[in-house]
């Protein structure tokens, strides 16, 4: 059965819900996607890769890590610790442990070259909180270039984006064509709204793909049997009062 709420369903915002809710929901989209859009495209669904540092190092970088071996007393040549030649074997030293962290998103390519037509992102706990830095880089570079952006935006928790000029709302949806840059459209969603039909913007001539975000939430949720599991606690974050007594209204006897 559908979700019983009318829009999003806050009791989806749970951190160890959410990694199966976000692939689930984008795997939605692009089955409701593929028939709108082909021949002509195709649809991947890809992971950004972040790496988080060890505590009390925070560097703020983030990056795909390969294999350093340290040599007791390294030699110094141009800069770069090399292998001294007398040492048989590397100093043991602790292993630093660095938190991966893979998030998904939905790509748009055209045919024949490839080439990226758009990028769907249904943004994680991670984009707005520990890794948003790195987030907004791959951002900024999107709307650097010719490639359109959609931004999806269903969680209550970590700081919005954007945050200037943003009307009050709880989720939001935003669609950048490259052409309109730097506007894009937005949709304000409040808690106890539907969630939109949205376009997917491709190249011109071609008209957007719409996807109605409340089909495939229910349909995620249906397939998921999130309603045997996700009524055990409350919303996290909290709702204020007059919210969670009305979400309470409406969570499945026995939830």
């Amino acid at each position: 059965m559908p979700s019983p709420f009318p829009g999003m369903n806050p009791y989806l915002e749970q951190p160890a819900l959410w990694p199966d809710f976000h692939v689930g929901l984008l795997n939605a989209i692009k089955e409701r996607i593929v028939p709108l859009i082909r021949p002509r495209y195709y649809a991947l669904l890809e992971r950004h890769v972040f790496i988080q540092e060890p505590p009390g190092e925070p560097t703020g970088r983030r990056f795909r890590g390969d294999l350093l071996v340290a040599a007791a007393r390294p030699e110094e040549r141009g800069g770069v610790a090399v292998l001294a030649p007398e040492v048989e074997a590397p100093t043991a030293v602790e292993h630093l442990a660095l938190e991966v962290e893979r998030v998904a998103y939905l790509e748009i390519r055209e045919r024949g070259g490839g080439a990226l037509v758009t990028v769907v992102e249904l943004l994680s706990p991670a984009n707005k909180r520990d890794d948003r830095p790195s987030y907004l880089a791959k951002r900024e570079k999107i709307l650097g270039s010719s490639t359109h952006l959609v931004e999806i935006d269903l969680l209550r928790g970590g700081r919005p984006m954007p945050e200037i000029n943003r009307p009050a709302c709880a989720y939001s949806v935003l669609v950048g064509r490259s052409e309109w840059r730097p506007r894009a459209g937005f949709w304000p969603i409040g808690l106890r709204d539907r969630l939109p039909t949205i376009p997917i913007p491709l190249l011109a001539p071609d008209p957007p793909a719409r996807v109605d975000l409340q089909d495939a939430l229910n349909h995620v949720y249906d397939a998921s049997g999130y309603e045997d599991f996700i009524y055990d606690g409350a919303p996290d974050p909290p709702l204020p009062t007059e919210d969670a007594e009305w979400a309470k209204s409406l969570v499945p006897t026995g939830g």
